[in-house]
């Protein structure tokens, strides 16, 4: 047998892996947080949207959130304004909701909708204000990070209201909605969200079989500083444990949050994997190993699809 035919055989092979999850997530919702450097790199984001566009003409629906937080803090360098945070959300004042709503609705949003149009998917760009998608209230103000200091974050919001029909009828009409987030307060004004967060509600409205966060690490380390300490399988009192004693922290904790939110709203599985890993959403959709860490209601075996 020639090394040609191998390699082929080898290709036929992997076919015949993933035709039980093709069965299984057919017709399935799976709603993709999309940021980091997965969005920096041109490799990585062509990497990320090809595998949507499998996804899509293989019969699941891909509902992708995206951030942008990089390129909001950039435009607001450029317009000579700095960047505050408290505890890890953007302060968001009337200017600067201007400058996110700007880069994450006209710029973010469209280059990522382009993308797919070009590479033969079919692409359609929502913020949470079209169709009153996402209805947020404005957070208060709070106390930071644990201290006295009392921070008002402006204009930034928790959700109350997902009304994901808009999201439905473009799926069941072959498109792939691409969505930021951004959404609409009681009396019509934009509040900043964390997509994290978008991702998990939305996932848990439209009752997703899949949450799948893309960051910028391989997943949760049980010790960072221990490479080969990748926790697999997360269930739910470790992860708050985990929060607890500050080794989850920081930019993951939203992540977390979204999971265990979407988890206990039905959403079928949740996972954080390294949006860097070329063809990262293929790999933990249709291997049987799969990939980063499943966080998860209870324990479970292994890393399952």
């Amino acid at each position: 047998m020639s090394k040609e035919i191998k390699e082929l055989i080898a290709k036929a092979e992997v076919l015949i892996e993933a035709l039980p999850y093709l069965r299984k997530f057919a017709d399935k919702s799976f709603v993709i947080k999309y940021g980091g450097q997965a969005m920096v790199s041109e490799e990585f984001k062509k990497s990320v949207i090809m595998d949507l566009i499998l996804l899509k003409y293989i019969g699941i629906n891909p509902i992708l959130v995206h951030g942008g937080g990089a390129e909001v803090t950039r435009m607001l360098e450029r317009l000579g304004k700095k960047a505050v945070f408290a505890n890890g959300l953007r302060v968001t004042d009337a200017e600067t909701m201007e400058v996110v709503e700007m880069v994450l609705v006209g710029k973010v949003n469209k280059e990522i909708v382009g993308l797919i149009n070009r590479h033969g998917g079919k692409a359609v760009g929502l913020s949470g204000k079209d169709a009153d998608l996402l209805v947020a209230r404005r957070r208060p103000p709070e106390k930071v990070n644990g201290s006295e200091q009392v921070v008002d974050l402006g204009q930034v919001g928790d959700i109350e209201q997902v009304n994901p029909g808009v999201l439905q009828t473009l799926c069941s009409q072959g498109y792939i909605p691409v969505i930021s987030s951004i959404a609409v307060g009681r009396e019509g004004e934009s509040l900043n969200i964390n997509a994290d967060h978008v991702a998990g509600q939305l996932a848990a409205a439209l009752r997703a079989e899949k949450l799948i966060l893309l960051t910028d690490v391989e997943g949760i380390f049980a010790d960072p500083a221990i490479p080969g300490s990748l926790i697999s399988t997360l269930p739910k009192e470790q992860a708050l444990a985990m929060i607890r004693a500050g080794k989850i922290n920081k930019g993951m904790i939203p992540k977390v949050e979204a999971c265990l939110m979407a988890l206990e709203q039905g959403v079928g599985r949740t996972h954080i994997i390294d949006g860097r890993l070329p063809h990262a959403l293929l790999l933990e959709i249709f291997t049987d190993h799969g990939i980063g860490t499943m966080v998860t209601e209870q324990g479970e075996n292994g890393n399952g699809n």
